[in-house]
């Protein structure tokens, strides 16, 4: 754990966990906005003294007795358009599906993804946004994008959240197919070429 700034009176303090801030904008953003932000990308257990918790590209899931012991909110982002896309490479399977793309910020529960939202938004891409990298790209800006939308409800202790509507869809990384050609092929090529030979899984 790294304790990246430290003031008088903050406004929040906020655990932050995943990306650094070589990675995302938003833990200094929220270091501009008079808030302790506490920094990790390694597996934790529940610390109490936080005002809430905020998860964004962090590679762990949190249990439900970790998530009890926080006693405070746990915000994630996720860049799937909720409940489509649960769980991993949801930029790959919005394509594959035809599935909404989108981002969301959702709280956490004991699911993966399953959480009630706070905020989301539907994304549609460019043109020139053909390739799995550069839609990554613009999911990854707007999903920062939709998090300093929310930042003023969370400072203010004033945003509301809904419980996921409809069944969605989930996939885990051991369901991207083996004969994914990787992320800088062109979609439409990558998808015409995967519909005709079919998706081939890992055996093991």
């Amino acid at each position: 754990m790294i304790r990246i700034n430290d003031i008088e009176n903050p406004t929040k303090k906020i655990l932050f966990l995943g990306y650094s801030q070589s990675q995302t904008k938003l833990i200094d953003v929220l270091v501009a906005n008079n808030c302790i932000v506490d920094h990790t990308e390694e597996k934790i257990k529940a610390t109490k003294g936080y005002d809430c918790v905020v998860s964004y590209g962090y590679r762990h899931i949190l249990k439900q007795n970790v998530i009890d012991g926080f006693d405070c909110p746990i915000f994630n982002l996720h860049i799937s358009y909720l409940p489509y896309n649960r769980g991993a490479h949801p930029n790959f399977w919005s394509f594959y599906d035809n599935t909404p793309s989108g981002v969301t910020i959702h709280l956490i529960d004991s699911g993966v993804d399953t959480g009630p939202i706070v905020k989301q938004k539907y994304v549609n891409f460019q043109e020139s946004d053909d390739t799995f990298v550069k839609t990554y790209s613009a999911l990854i800006e707007n999903i920062e994008d939709l998090f300093l939308e929310f930042l003023p409800y969370l400072l203010t202790d004033t945003w509301t959240a809904k419980k996921q509507r409809g069944i969605g869809t989930h996939h885990y990384v051991r369901d991207l197919p083996k004969n994914f050609s990787g992320w800088n092929s062109v979609i439409t090529k990558e998808l015409s070429r995967l519909d005709n030979q079919g998706l081939v899984y890992d055996s093991q």
